[in-house]
């Protein structure tokens, strides 16, 4: 029964209901509420909370439907030990706790040990019985037809599986342990591959242009390989294959899938790879599967063809037929990360702004078309992963809390043709959120006009990416061979020449901040990448000048840092160096040493910062052994800005929860891993020895 206000105050006397309206009426306030009312309004919320916390008791009675601080309780009714619950986590136990009863059924099998790996972990996993893979000789009462010294030369799917996960080629013996990832091939050897980078689709975005015919699925230009888009697994009885795992697509198998007879896994809507041209949705009988490299001076393998589309997944290229020059590409694929950071077609919605007006603008209209219609209130968000090629001027009204947002699920790319002017009236709140940002500056000046002082309180950056690195020119379809944005260099694309303003950057990825002193700026789970260490990611104005006040949690740093006053560093990577010639008295520079404070980060020797606590390295020796190892720091990699396995234990477990220092701190990668070993010792059988190994 619900007891909401107009139910509860219809149960009180007639006279008494009657009187209130009276005094209602004498206040002059007839369609207000009375004082009674007003009391059973207040009565009426606190009944609310009292129903919702009885039916969320009820859920909580359900391990599927209970709050996320209730699972270690519930899991440890059925047996489930050593769980790691952390509140932000993105992965939960809650699947470990309610298989654990059905995979324990399983005790000691394959399928077993990979449904409660991946439970644990939230990554994709799979299986290896390495002594099944062991080359021997065979006793021959007991044949293993599916073993043999020497791979079938014929098997093709055998063969391009060879230095995967999924190899079946037979190993000679191997004497080193499985534990730490070393030996493979031994009698008693299982391993556990887990896929760490997660898949992110992009849906219908813009190919880009190189020329008439030829396309790039990057938005930037380059070579990206194609990723399997994962599907799900029927059961606890399922073992992991290819196309259950974020593997890379190659070329003869995304060729076989598209082959009359062929499987149709990788190709079509919903699946890995999609091609639209000029709105039409490409069958896969007009596609075909070749090597794209380069031969000789801008040119690739092949030459466009008169009945068919030409994709290379391997290195993320494609060409249209003869006939449809400058066409109008789109390309659905996917893609791996290490986090849902810099923007993506990843669910966003609880960190939009809550405003009453909402302009939408859809391709192909301009962004600037909806500011100018929103006139710096509510919001403007854009639906789609369209681009856009223009230089907005975001301005919010007095007073208002005005975000320019993609929407949810969307992942839109605005080439800047000019600087992207951020400004606003008294008190003015401006976010941007979910943008991909190419080239050009984000530039928030002190004037806005002639007699028109820019008085920004508050700019937000969420989820966006000020695409690092240099740019290259931007052709679009029917523009005709001039640019539609020049080829740009490597530079700095935040500039904040407001004093007073804050400026709070939260899981972005940014190139070079320049900020006045006077400002603050506050990065949370975030990148800022100048390029190199000995580059200059963060100062003020000019790169000698010292910048902005800065606050930095879990947050990599890829450049040298110049600030008035470092107010607090946690979890934090400065990956900064000095040059040769380098006229800077150390990579990360505080001018005020007095105030602030850097704890559990690492900070280069010869660095001048407030007081340390428990940062890396404790001295100039032990900088070689601690200083990080980055699978990549070229934005649009997969592993970008992810830390090696050969990275130290002080930098991967040096954080103050033993997670991982740097952006994918709330990864919570240690922890993770400390799951899915406490799961391989539970469910192995005896006298098997198991091992956790990186796929990815």
């Amino acid at each position: 029964m619900s007891f909401d206000v107009e139910r509860l105050f219809s149960l009180l006397p007639a006279i008494y209901r009657n009187r209130d309206a009276e005094l209602a009426n004498r206040a002059g306030f007839p369609d207000a509420e009375g004082p009674l009312k007003a009391l059973v309004s207040l009565i009426a919320e606190q009944v609310d909370v009292l129903e919702d916390d009885l039916a969320q008791l009820y859920d909580d009675q359900f391990i599927e439907t209970c709050a996320e601080w209730v699972v270690p309780y519930i899991g440890d009714l059925v047996g489930a030990r050593g769980l790691f619950v952390f509140t932000n986590a993105p992965f939960s136990q809650r699947a470990l706790v309610a298989n654990t009863v059905a995979a324990r059924r399983r005790k000691g099998t394959a399928a077993a040990l990979e449904e409660v790996a991946r439970d644990a972990s939230g990554w994709n996993t799979y299986v290896a019985e390495y002594f099944s893979r062991l080359a021997t000789t065979q006793y021959m009462n007991h044949r293993r037809l599916d073993n043999v010294i020497m791979p079938d030369l014929r098997d093709g799917a055998a063969l391009r599986a060879i230095g995967t996960p999924f190899d079946a080629v037979a190993r000679t013996f191997e004497a080193r342990r499985i534990q730490n990832g070393r030996g493979r091939y031994n009698i008693p050897n299982v391993g556990v591959h887990v896929w760490r980078l997660q898949p992110f689709a992009v849906t219908a975005a813009p190919a880009f242009m190189i020329d008439a015919h030829r396309y790039c699925f990057d938005p930037r230009g380059r070579d990206r390989r194609l990723i399997t888009k994962p599907e799900p697994e029927t059961g606890i009885s399922h073992r992991a294959t290819p196309i259950n795992v974020p593997e890379p697509i190659g070329r003869a198998t995304l060729a076989e899938d598209v082959q009359p007879n062929g499987r149709g896994a990788y190709y079509g809507k919903q699946k890995s790879v999609l091609l639209t041209v000029n709105g039409r949705v490409i069958p896969s009988t007009e596609i075909q599967v070749c090597n794209l490299e380069d031969v000789g001076y801008d040119r690739w393998n092949r030459e466009a063809d008169a009945s068919t589309y030409i994709i290379d997944p391997e290195l993320g290229r494609l060409i249209t037929k003869q006939n449809e020059p400058d066409a109008d590409v789109r390309v659905s694929y996917e893609y791996t990360f290490g986090a849902p950071i810099g923007g993506g077609e990843y669910a966003r919605q609880r960190t939009f702004l809550d405003v009453r007006s909402v302009t939408t603008v859809i391709e192909p209209a301009s962004i600037q078309s909806g500011l100018n219609a929103a006139s710096g209130r509510g919001a403007v968000e854009i639906e789609g992963s369209a681009r856009f090629v223009e230089a907005p001027v975001v301005v919010a009204a007095d007073n208002a809390a005005f975000e320019l947002r993609a929407a949810d699920n969307t992942r839109p790319t605005l080439y800047l043709t000019g600087p992207m002017t951020v400004g606003g009236g008294a008190d003015a709140e401006v976010t941007l959120n979910g943008l991909w940002i190419f080239g050009g500056l984000l530039h928030v000046p002190r004037m806005l006009g002639p007699q028109q002082p820019n008085r920004l309180r508050t700019l937000r950056l969420r989820h966006c990416t000020l695409v690092p690195g240099p740019i290259p020119p931007l052709r679009r379809p029917g523009g005709g061979p001039a640019p539609a944005i020049p080829a740009q260099a490597t530079a700095p694309r935040l500039h904040i020449d407001l004093p007073g303003v804050v400026v709070e950057i939260d899981h972005c990825i940014v190139a070079g901040i320049r900020a006045v002193a006077g400002s603050r700026v506050r990065l949370t789970n975030s990148i800022v990448d100048a390029g190199l260490p000995s580059d200059v990611a963060y100062a003020g104005l000019l790169d000698d000048d010292a910048g902005a006040r800065m606050t930095a949690m879990n947050t990599t740093i890829v450049g040298k840092v110049r600030s008035e006053l470092i107010e607090l560093a946690s979890n934090t990577i400065f990956f900064s160096a000095l040059a040769h010639w380098d006229w800077w008295e150390g990579p990360v520079i505080a001018e005020r040493l007095q105030q602030g404070c850097v704890r559990y980060s690492y900070v280069p020797p010869g660095s001048r910062v407030p007081r340390r606590y428990r940062c890396q390295p404790a001295n100039a020796v032990e900088d070689g052994r601690v200083r990080p190892v980055f699978t990549s720091l070229e934005w649009g990699e997969p592993g970008y800005c992810q830390l090696s396995g050969h990275t130290a234990r002080d930098i991967t477990e040096g954080a103050d929860d033993q997670s991982e220092m740097g952006a994918f701190h709330d990864v919570y990668q240690p922890q993770r891993l400390a799951n899915v070993r406490a799961r391989i010792d539970e469910y192995l059988r005896f006298g098997l020895e198991g091992g956790t190994l990186f796929a990815s």
